[in-house]
């Protein structure tokens, strides 16, 4: 599960009494079991945290595949098959640039190309104190990392790509970039980042090649360089299973499978400088897969026959909700026929203190408030409600497809998106109830005709609590391109307000060029209440400046 913001604010889970286990009946005492044993393999460390595309995601895979042919339902993926399979970009990879000083080959862990950089080759023997056209120029940062020390907002990044699109139309071949000053530049290579293509390659190069080569500014160099990209990609799957029951009305319930792996992605809290440590994601969110393959068995057996049942467990959402969105671009069934979509994420953390279960998505529908009211039981939990239909997690892509949606969620605790996120800390009694309370809440909507889809106001989710500020907007994830585009705009939000629609793409952000979502969260970091900020956009191929006030 990604972090919003207004999560972020409920109390956290630190333990967990033992008071629930005098209410299981006997008979419910195998479903616990079954949640303790899903828990327990799904976030064992054989799986290694189970990143997108990872072997240990494939193994998690098998086991809910294994669990839902068990349990007897259909594969509902790709062709009749489990899984749907989908590729994750991963960016550039730049390993097949090669570059030459004076016919010694440089390292590429010694220089890096812009990802911005046209895919070329340049040889010339330019002078590093002469910018002659037709030749490579050279850019030692030194000047403005002194001059802007003390400007919080100066982009380095935007600064260079400006001066190299000046260098370019004065006769500059290819701009090597390097920094002889004490000031960190803080420049690295951004495999991700999406910038529209320089007419120049500009290449960064390390301190210790240039001491060796640029010393002497008076030095003609013997150039050889080749700008080359490659895509990097991997395939990564959601698991479907399917209970037809004849019906024309199907009811998808859901969880994501997929955790944070070794930290690889660069989305943990506290990572440590130990690359073997293991984010096994006990509670997020094999917690709600555990629930889902129950469910499943529930509902196989259940007499509510007037929905059939689609089983999903989700890959990509810590990335950005791309399983999810994947499946809603290419459904294995007919997406009109969808009554309403139940997700589950992080149910695992029942305080029994407070009892707090969170349920999203309540306004989608006007008939959630009858349904949720009628079956609940003050005994086991106290529900909070929030009305939007969109959140951090992977119901947010079936309700921008006009589908009714829940989302249940014990909340965040001290364990979130660590490696202490372990089986041994779930509320296991806890997790049934829950479990229990979703079968009946499916019960009572099972002779009713499809649910009315009622649009919410949209509430703002972020990767991070560091903002003190929001645009209002829901990144399009999944998008390649330039810059990030928006999937959403909440209103009445500075975006909105701004005149930005579903489909814009931001491609600066005060002084910060937006090549990546990164980057746009790095600029938004920079402001706080009440400031002002300029902000560039495309709608198609117009570009539009405007302002925010945030």
């Amino acid at each position: 599960m990604r972090s919003p913001l207004w999560v972020l604010m409920l109390p956290a889970v630190l333990s967990f009494p033992d008071s629930f286990a005098q209410k299981i009946k006997k008979n419910d005492k195998p479903v616990v079991d079954n949640l303790q044993k899903h828990i327990r393999f799904l976030s064992n460390d054989d799986l290694e945290g189970r990143r997108s595309g990872s072997k240990g995601e494939q193994a998690a895979d098998s086991y809910v595949s294994e669990q839902f042919k068990t349990i007897g339902l259909q594969p509902k993926g790709t062709n009749n098959s489990w899984l749907q399979d989908f590729e994750i970009y991963d960016g550039k990879d730049y390993s097949a640039s090669t570059l030459t000083f004076d016919g010694e080959s440089i390292s590429t862990n010694d220089f890096f190309p812009f990802p911005s950089s046209p895919q070329k080759s340049v040889k010339e023997e330019p002078s590093i104190a002469l910018r002659e056209k037709g030749v490579p120029w050279f850019l030692d940062l030194k000047e403005i990392l002194t001059t802007s020390a003390n400007n919080p907002h100066f982009d380095v990044w935007g600064f260079v790509e400006k001066i190299a699109k000046d260098y370019a139309k004065k006769g500059a071949t290819a701009l090597f970039v390097y920094n002889t000053s004490t000031y960190d530049d803080g420049l690295s290579f951004e495999p991700k980042a999406k910038g529209a293509t320089l007419p120049i390659p500009v290449l960064y190069v390390n301190k210790n090649i240039t001491t060796k080569y640029f010393a002497d500014e008076s030095a003609t160099i013997d150039v050889d360089v080749k700008v080359a990209f490659t895509d990097k990609k991997r395939v990564a799957y959601n698991v479907i299973g399917y209970v037809d029951n004849s019906a024309k009305l199907t009811i998808v319930i859901g969880a994501h499978l997929d955790h944070l792996g070794h930290g690889e992605d660069g989305n943990t809290l506290g990572q440590s400088t130990n690359k073997n440590e293991i984010y096994n994601g006990a509670d997020d969110n094999a917690s709600g897969v555990a629930a889902v393959i129950e469910l499943a068995r529930m509902l196989k057996a259940a007499k509510f026959k007037n929905n059939n049942y689609l089983f999903i467990a989700f890959s990509g959402e810590e990335l950005g909700l791309l399983g999810s969105k994947y499946f809603t671009e290419h459904p294995t069934v007919d997406l009109s026929s969808v009554n309403y979509m139940i997700n589950l994420d992080m149910v695992g953390r029942l305080n029994d203190s407070n009892k707090a279960l969170m349920i999203g998505g309540y306004g989608t529908s006007p008939s959630w408030n009858k349904y949720l009211t009628s079956v609940s039981d003050s005994k086991y939990f106290t529900v909070k409600y929030d009305s939007s239909g969109v959140g951090p997690s992977d119901h947010t892509s079936f309700y921008r497809k006009d589908i009714p949606v829940l989302f249940f969620f014990t909340g965040l605790h001290g364990d979130y998106h660590k490696p202490s996120d372990d089986f041994e800390k779930i509320n296991y009694d806890g997790e049934f109830f829950i479990v229990k309370y979703i079968y009946n809440v499916i019960g009572a909507t099972n002779k009713e005709a499809k649910l009315t889809f009622t649009k919410t106001t949209e509430s703002q989710t972020s990767t991070s609590a560091k903002f003190s500020v929001t645009l209002g907007i829901m990144p399009d994830y999944s998008f390649n391109g330039n810059g990030v585009r928006l999937d959403g705009v909440s209103d009445g939000r500075p975006a909105q307000k701004a005149g930005l629609q579903p489909g814009d793409v931001i491609t600066k952000l005060g002084a910060d060029s937006v090549l990546s979502l990164e980057n746009y969260m790095q600029a938004l970091g920079k402001f706080k209440k009440g400031d002002k900020a300029p902000l560039k956009y495309k709608r198609g191929d117009k570009e539009i400046s405007t302002e925010v006030t945030f």
